[in-house]
């Protein structure tokens, strides 16, 4: 049953947290083995679902214990059709695998949630290509390559679709008019280099300006992922900022290429980060939605969760 889609939560105000970095914790944290950084792969047995199950609540019990929001974000990041293909899933199999991810959103909702304590559902999008680079697709193609993920997170009453770390604007304009095509609120994620711009080289204004121009403002608001703070605050300038409601940071001050080269996990200082976001959210006080990425965890959501005084 849809509950929050037709009124989102976190447009009313927050706070509201999210978990931190899954694929990088379940790689360095947990040990383990997941092809084409695909955390959707693990629902594919319960051995591999009750990881990320305990994944999830560990960081959802941050949310109850600060008597605040949560925004479940679905493990499907990975699980569109290329990536699909390239780990041996089938349509229909792909199909499933993104079901299983929202239902498994469903059951930790329906465990924990409390009036104090709404939890909003998003079915996660990802880049069709690597992160870390521009995407070379037309809007249209975007739109087309997309639009299966999106109309199964609606069959499954997910409450909206989040399109995360987009490096370039056709994407980004693709996956807004796909989940509006699927009747969902969508939450585009932009990532940026250490200059503060997209890897395609447009600014974070224009970006936001492009989708917005070309999708009539469908997307519900935006967020910033995949970078850390220093690479981006002074870039967030001007009153197009408050379009801008949410953040799920990295812990590395480290470039994408020098990410992507890495070995070793750079979990950064989770006090430092939960310092660097009060910072941003005592300029930019319509901040909604904090989280973290690459090389967080819940340490970091914790002390973000203190430093932004949403602890009591």
């Amino acid at each position: 049953m849809v509950k929050y889609r037709n009124r989102l939560p976190q447009l009313a105000g927050g706070p509201f947290l999210t978990d931190g970095g899954l694929e990088t914790t379940l790689v360095f944290h947990e040990g383990l083995d997941l092809p084409a950084f695909a955390a959707f792969d693990l629902l594919k047995d319960e051995a591999g679902t009750k990881i990320l199950r305990d994944y999830y609540r560990l960081h959802a019990g941050i949310a109850l214990k600060a008597g605040t929001g949560f925004v479940l974000e679905s493990p499907t990041w990975r699980s569109s059709p290329d990536w699909g293909t390239q780990l041996g899933y089938s349509d229909a199999a792909l199909d499933e695998a993104n079901r299983k991810g929202v239902k498994l959103m469903h059951e930790i909702r329906d465990e924990m949630e409390t009036a104090a304590t709404p939890m909003v559902i998003s079915g996660c999008i990802g880049p069709r290509g690597d992160g870390y680079k521009a995407g070379k697709a037309s809007a249209e193609e975007a739109e087309s390559y997309h639009s299966r993920q999106a109309e199964v997170f609606a069959e499954m009453d997910a409450d909206l679709v989040t399109a995360v770390t987009m490096t370039d604007i056709n994407e980004a304009i693709g996956i807004a008019r796909a989940a509006t095509a699927a009747g969902m609120p969508v939450v585009i994620s932009f990532t940026v280099e250490t200059d503060g711009r997209l890897p395609s080289g447009t600014s974070l204004k224009d970006a936001i300006a492009a989708v917005d121009e070309a999708t009539k403002n469908a997307p519900a608001y935006y967020m910033i992922n995949c970078a850390h703070p220093d690479h981006f605050d002074a870039a967030l300038d001007g009153d197009w900022v408050t379009r801008i409601r949410g953040i799920r940071a990295n812990a590395s001050r480290c470039s994408h290429a020098e990410l992507d080269e890495a070995e070793e996990l750079d979990a950064g200082d989770p006090k430092e980060l939960g310092s660097l976001y009060a910072g941003l959210c005592r300029r930019f006080p319509h901040l909604t939605v904090l989280g973290g990425c690459c090389g967080t965890d819940h340490r970091h959501v914790e002390e973000i969760a203190r430093a932004t005084a949403v602890f009591a």
